[in-house]
């Protein structure tokens, strides 16, 4: 296990002095699952929601989150964003909504912080939009799942 790099030798907490590191091509990609009743799922899979698309809502929100990440998490630098995706499966054996965001940068520090704050918005973007007809809605897992890029290199959940 790693060093917290975001306390100093007293304890305390610090922005990390990237200064002096180098820019590389860096890649993440995070997770987070919603489930629902069956017919909360086939409303947002079918599109017949009246408030509209709330898939492109979710979307969208995942996005704006990730661009205003450092906004949110105090100690994240704000970060350049070379593309953000956030792609949707919807499994309805599961009743659940798969989100997948991933980031990329060229930059000194990674965007794994995005890429997990792009799906947790997501997933509260489908919560919010769907409230109305199941309150009862779960988000879980929340994970990071892929890194690439930097001094630590890739990173694969399941390797640890």
């Amino acid at each position: 296990m790693g060093e917290l790099t975001h306390l100093d030798e007293q304890g305390a907490a610090h922005m990390v002095d990237i200064g002096q590191k180098r820019e590389t091509e860096r890649r993440a990609t995070a997770q987070a699952r919603v489930s629902m009743q069956p017919e909360t799922h086939a409303l947002i899979a079918g599109g017949g929601h009246k408030k509209g698309d709330v898939l492109a809502v979710a979307r969208i929100a995942g996005i704006q989150a990730a661009k205003k990440c450092s906004d949110l998490i105090p100690l994240c630098h704000p970060l350049m964003l070379n593309a953000v995706s956030v792609e949707f499966d919807l499994d309805s054996s599961d009743r659940e909504v798969l989100i997948s965001a991933t980031c990329s940068v060229s930059g000194k520090t990674g965007v794994e912080m995005e890429a997990l704050t792009a799906a947790s918005v997501a997933a509260l973007t489908l919560y919010d939009m769907c409230k109305a007809v199941d309150r009862g809605m779960q988000i879980e897992s929340v994970s990071l799942q892929h890194k690439e890029g930097g001094k630590s290199g890739t990173w694969e959940r399941g390797d640890h």
